[in-house]
């Protein structure tokens, strides 16, 4: 098949180069569809998600709901956001497990591959492992706090107590 020193000089040239990184590397991985699955997603469930994203600062679109999860990773997404002491009423959880179309637009949307997936402030942050490696380094409560998406710990709403709470 190949001769053996041709195959051994471009193996060496191989390794001889270095890997090259984007300056901004990220966990996410490459998109996973092609343009041509991109176009499946029709445009009414496009603007379904987009205003689901929009519904709050906090959005989890999990098999479940946040009080009877349906798999491990929802259960784990939930209990990190609860342990982070993210305000329920900053939040909202989409149960992708009742609409199948939701199910599958959510992948094609966000072009990650699995559920659960969150979203801050409509942007994609990524699935359930991306959330416990945030969760681990300290990076999403400093996320969580720089957006004062947080439970007050006084108890009150947030607002400095001018009655204007800031989203």
């Amino acid at each position: 098949m190949f001769s053996r020193p041709l195959f051994s000089a471009t193996l060496r040239r191989a390794a001889a180069r270095p890997l090259a990184r984007p300056a901004a590397y990220s966990l996410r991985p490459p998109p996973f569809l092609t343009a041509f699955q991109k176009r499946l997603l029709s445009d009414d469930t496009r603007q379904a998600i987009e205003k689901a994203v929009a519904s709050s600062r906090v959005v989890l679109f999990m098999k479940g709901t946040p009080e009877t999860p349906q798999c491990g990773f929802s259960r784990a997404s939930i209990q990190i956001l609860g342990l982070q002491g993210v305000d329920p009423s900053k939040f909202a959880a989409f149960n992708v497990l009742e609409d199948n179309e939701l199910r599958q637009g959510i992948k094609e949307f966000s072009e990650w591959p699995t559920i659960p997936q969150l979203y801050i402030d409509k942007e994609f942050i990524g699935g359930c492992d991306i959330l416990v490696s945030m969760h681990q380094d300290g990076s999403l409560a400093r996320m969580l706090i720089e957006k004062n998406l947080l439970t007050p710990l006084d108890g009150s709403n947030g607002d400095g107590g001018n009655g204007n709470a800031s989203s």
